[in-house]
């Protein structure tokens, strides 16, 4: 059963809408007084975390880690009041509408799909790699160094960005490095490879 896509996948879209979702909401809606205050203790969590993520680009991979646990809490808590909320017998879509919680359902086939891989060289062979988690478990991301004759499975990544943090092949000398990246679900790849990802390491 597909999941209903009305959470913004976007943090920032995610932000406003739970923001609407926490100011609306009521005790008229069957959401009880501690429901509410988790909900409120979750959301400010999140925000903090969001402001984390905008320390520098050291702390950024745990940051966004904190950060990106954080909204799984609170999704989680959301999911699981919006599910009490549509169990109600007097429960509307007009409702639904008024807190944002119907959606298209996501029908998003990984099976045809690939990530789409970004990058930002950060010199010294730190490169930040963005991608799209879509509903996968995370990517696995592979990596060929020039003069490499293989691609090496560099890492599992299940949060956006990764951070290859590897120094430089030669200390001093700019290095090209290939990425390319894969679904995982459930242990298995999924799905296509993304279209190689082309970096120019400066030192």
């Amino acid at each position: 059963m597909t999941k209903s896509t009305f959470i913004p996948a976007a943090d920032h879209d995610f932000l406003v809408w739970m923001e609407h979702f926490i100011d609306n909401i009521t005790p008229d809606h069957g959401t009880t007084a501690s429901d509410l205050a988790a909900l409120k203790a979750a959301s400010a969590d999140f925000r903090v975390k969001m402001a984390h993520t905008n320390d520098a680009a050291a702390l950024a991979k745990q940051a966004t880690a904190d950060k990106n646990a954080s909204r799984d809490s609170i999704e989680s808590l959301i999911r699981t009041v919006v599910r009490q909320i549509k169990a109600r017998s007097d429960y509307t879509k007009g409702q639904g509408a008024q807190l944002g919680i119907e959606g298209p359902e996501n029908t998003h086939d990984l099976t045809i799909s690939h990530p789409d891989l970004t990058g930002i060289d950060q010199t010294g062979g730190l490169v930040a790699l963005s991608f799209n988690k879509s509903k996968s478990d995370g990517v696995n991301i592979y990596c060929q160094r020039e003069n490499d004759a293989d691609w090496t499975l560099l890492a599992r990544a299940t949060f956006s960005p990764f951070l290859d943090n590897r120094p430089l092949l030669h200390i001093g000398k700019p290095e090209l490095r290939r990425y390319t990246a894969v679904y995982m679900l459930k242990d298995q790849e999924i799905g296509r490879y993304s279209d190689d990802l082309v970096i120019n390491c400066a030192p």
